[in-house]
């Protein structure tokens, strides 16, 4: 069985760490966020194999309660995804530059997976609500060709739920850009 990531957001901040200590206890799997975010609210993300994501997403959903928002897995997710959300991805070189900002914390998660999914890019950073009111961005290089395409999955894919707020594709960033970019 694959990796799988499962998120939850709630609208209570000792609420959601409440949650998230039940769910580390039900499976074996590894926390990757838990943080309180703009405007109050708490998100969790953990990662490991389908089943403990499973059974560790069910513990979640329950003990949350009525402080609940929303919840997502994503099953075998891309290698890539749970090195980006936590700062740890590595990056050689930077052809091109593509950005995706997202209206909810969650939704960043998924565009993350289908731009990794989608085509030849590193996936650079993936920010989740932090100092952002909500929302969510992510960075990825590649070579033009391969970033366009990356995003217009995202749009394609995500376009159902309205979230995407903005993105953009920079052939050849200037490097004071990239020495300055967080």
């Amino acid at each position: 069985m694959g990796k799988s990531i499962g998120l939850i957001e709630l609208k209570s901040i000792p609420a959601g760490v409440q949650t998230a200590d039940e769910m580390l206890k039900a499976a074996n799997v590894e926390l990757l966020v838990a943080t309180a975010i703009c405007p109050g609210k708490y998100i969790i993300l953990i990662s490991g194999q389908v089943g403990a994501v499973k059974s560790s997403m069910e513990t979640g959903r329950q003990t949350a309660g009525a402080y609940l928002i929303c919840d997502h897995t994503i099953n075998n997710v891309h290698d890539s995804v749970p090195g980006a959300l936590v700062g740890t991805a590595e990056v050689e070189k930077i052809a091109a530059l593509g950005m995706v900002e997202t209206m909810s914390a969650l939704t960043i998660v998924r565009a993350a997976d289908i731009a990794a999914k989608a085509s030849n890019v590193t996936l650079m950073d993936v920010r989740v609500a932090r100092g952002l009111g909500g929302k969510g961005f992510l960075t990825l290089t590649g070579e033009v060709s391969a970033v366009k395409s990356a995003i217009n999955s995202c749009l394609n894919q995500l376009a159902d739920t309205g979230d995407i707020t903005s993105t953009c594709v920079i052939p050849s960033p200037h490097k004071g850009l990239l020495e300055k970019l967080n």
